[in-house]
């Protein structure tokens, strides 16, 4: 259940894996700009995008509460790149947190109100906030922010697994 320094532990790799099939939904999204959304991406899982945002900002913070309690017990990141692995689980978490919270403050901010799920959490009011879209507005570039990130993540994943040939890979795989 719990990290270790030779493997991530069950609810690690839960929440890792999870949240990765969530994003990747996520980025669906992007094929809504297809024929303006008339096809089957469009008319099914991209009108759960905003619901699975609510849903993904629970599990990264979670997430990150998560990982500040398993810090000490988990595989170390050694050699002259450490601080490269460092820097960029520090960016993956950051957008990972910047997302679901830029697309709250484009909803409110354009007036739109916020409902997860089929429960209406914020009334919709018509009203555009300016500053809120404003910062809202960061959405779409933090998007194609964190796709960079996630892409660059698991081909550093796949070249430790295929050309390096540690088990960085099998630590999170379990």
């Amino acid at each position: 259940m719990f990290d270790s320094k030779s493997r991530y532990g069950a609810i690690t790799r839960l929440l890792h894996w999870s949240m990765a099939v969530l994003i990747l939904w996520q980025f669906l999204k992007l094929g809504d700009r297809i024929a303006d959304g008339e096809h089957w991406v469009g008319r099914t899982l991209v009108p759960w995008h905003i619901s699975i945002g609510a849903l993904l900002l629970v599990l990264v913070v979670l997430r990150m509460l998560w990982a500040l309690g398993q810090r000490h017990r988990r595989p170390p990141h050694r050699g002259p790149g450490a601080p490269l692995v460092k820097g960029g689980h520090f960016l993956l978490y950051a957008g990972m947190l910047l997302m679901p919270l830029s697309g709250l403050l484009l909803m409110l901010g354009k007036g739109y109100g916020l409902k997860v799920f089929g429960v209406q959490l914020v009334a919709r009011s018509g009203l555009e906030t300016g500053w809120l879209a404003a910062l809202g507005s960061l959405h779409v570039p933090l998007a194609w922010l964190l796709l960079a990130l996630i892409l660059g993540h698991v081909g550093a994943a796949l070249f430790h697994h295929l050309v390096k040939d540690d088990d960085t890979l099998r630590r999170m795989a379990g």
